[in-house]
């Protein structure tokens, strides 16, 4: 494949960037962390191990207790200036010694045992709580959290905004319980970290920490879809629950969608498709031809042959038109007359093409044959229809409508007949994922006090999973991200991993 030096240029970066972070993480034995240190009294000093691969932590920690005027505790630390997210799914290892030994994120002034800080405290016994020291040497203050923990495997997230600190946990998998603290005056930067506490000076005390992030989130005065925040691309084992990132960048790339032979992602990246080949850790730029101001509608058929784009044409006022053309690229074919229109599936026969339309102001799906032509509406409820995705079996058509209030998870035939809301529950729910084997769906929702019609960049957001027919969903990511996240179908070709895109500025 040939390219013009400018073209190739966005390939040559992202490869750069790919081999930068690999490498920098790869010279890190901390991770993301920066150092560790014993802080107090520690009769047996602590250690952090860091997995690579898993990009899992294990820390030991020893120390008498952290409570009242003084804290003695491992800690495995970086320093951070403004706001920031922390996030880490934690869990004890082995049964431990004392009911009241301690885990998790802790934000300090200084490693001085009588430092003022913000520290979330996960216990062995499975109580969750904030503690706090306002002022140096002043007594630990609690708020105890109303859930306990009870199987000690548990999301915590502990944030810093504009110096309200919101500590929020739940069992790994359930809906975060979230808490706000106002009142301490810690410094600009500090010193933010993963900790042990054994509550026992005679032993030592382990914990395994997992999907660790540390977010810098969006500025208040960020212009939506003018300014954006870096981007990682992350690969959760649906099983485990661990997610890794495997590519970073400083701009914005989004939707991934993998290969039908499960060895690569397809992603935008400011207009146009790139391919990152998974054994090598590497971009290309697929070849579009006229088609350079792609929006993140971008979905592979059934078969992997062919893919189907959403470019914003000069030639229709700018509105977003879908084409297809070969996976590897090509020159690409016109099918919708009309616009805008934002492609999101293929009928497994790759005969039909489904997607979200405006037509005199309203948003509905239609569906259209793949060799072009009149397309048909298939949905015509008041407010916006949107991701619409065949099933493998071809049975059914999923998608989000607002229809009841909230954005929740519909499904109908081909037809448009027998339509039937799936969720309806209080988060807004988008774009449902069907699994290859037709058993479950992943969907990622917004907190209800987001737009229902909206699903913007930058919030905290979940990935969740659902049988096929409905039922009881469990979380399976806590997130950083939104738009671009996971707009189109991301499962793996084995149906036991999901791609998605989470969102962090640099870390200062």
């Amino acid at each position: 494949m040939r390219h013009s030096a400018l073209a190739a240029l966005p390939i040559l970066l992202s490869a750069v960037m790919a081999l930068y972070t690999d490498t920098a993480n790869a010279q890190r034995p901390l991770g993301i962390f920066e150092g560790e240190t014993d802080v107090g009294r520690v009769r047996h000093a602590g250690t952090t191990l860091y997995d690579l691969d898993l990009q899992q932590y294990t820390v030991a920690g020893s120390g008498q207790n952290m409570w009242n005027e003084r804290d003695d505790f491992h800690f495995v630390w970086r320093r951070l200036t403004g706001n920031f997210i922390l996030s880490a799914r934690a869990r004890f290892v082995g049964k431990g010694i004392e009911p009241h030994r301690k885990i998790g994120w802790s934000i300090r002034p200084s490693f001085e045992a009588n430092a003022p800080h913000v520290t979330t405290a996960l216990h062995g016994s499975g109580m969750m709580s904030l503690q706090m020291r306002r002022t140096a040497g002043g007594i630990t203050e609690q708020i105890v959290s109303p859930d306990s923990l009870s199987d000690v495997d548990a999301i915590v997230q502990l944030e810093r905004r504009d110096g309200v600190y919101i500590v929020s946990a739940a069992h790994f998998g359930d809906t975060l319980v979230t808490q706000q603290l106002t009142g301490v005056s810690l410094p600009d930067t500090v010193y933010v970290g993963l900790y042990v506490c054994a509550h026992n000076d005679t032993v030592t005390e382990r914990a395994e920490f997992s999907n660790v992030r540390i977010t810098v989130p969006a500025k208040s005065s960020l212009v939506p879809y003018r300014d954006f925040l870096g981007s990682s691309l992350e690969i959760l084992d649906v099983g485990s629950g661990n997610a890794t990132i495997v590519h970073e960048y400083h701009g914005s790339f989004q939707a991934p969608n993998w290969t039908h032979d499960g060895r690569a992602l397809i992603y935008a990246q400011e207009g146009q498709l790139f391919r990152f080949d998974l054994p090598s850790r590497s971009a290309a730029l697929i070849n579009t031809g006229f088609a350079t101001r792609n929006n993140n509608d971008h979905v592979l058929s059934f078969d992997g042959r062919m893919l189907g784009i959403s470019h914003h044409s000069v030639d229709d006022n700018g509105n977003s038109i879908i084409y297809t053309l070969p996976a590897e690229g090509g020159i690409p074919k016109r099918i919708t007359a009309k616009g805008p229109s934002y492609f999101h599936g293929w009928s497994p026969d790759a005969k039909w093409l489904v997607y979200t339309g405006q037509r005199d102001g309203d948003f509905d799906v239609y569906k259209i044959s793949a060799d072009g032509g009149d397309e048909v509406r298939l949905t015509s409820a008041p407010g916006l229809d949107d991701g619409p995705e065949y099933t493998p079996d071809g049975a059914y058509i999923y998608f989000n409508s607002v229809r009841t209030g909230l954005m929740q998870i519909w499904r109908m035939r081909p037809d448009g007949s027998e339509q039937r809301q799936i969720t309806d529950d209080r988060f807004n729910n988008w774009f449902p994922h069907v699994s290859p084997d037709g058993k479950w769906i992943v969907c990622i929702s917004f907190a209800p006090d987001i737009p229902a019609g909206d699903h913007p960049f930058y919030k905290h957001v979940l990935l969740r999973l659902m049988p096929i027919g409905g039922g009881p969903m469990r979380v399976v990511a806590y997130l950083y991200g939104g738009q671009g996240t996971i707009n189109v179908p991301s499962w793996s070709p084995d149906g036991k991993r999901l791609a998605f895109v989470s969102n962090s500025a640099p870390m200062q």
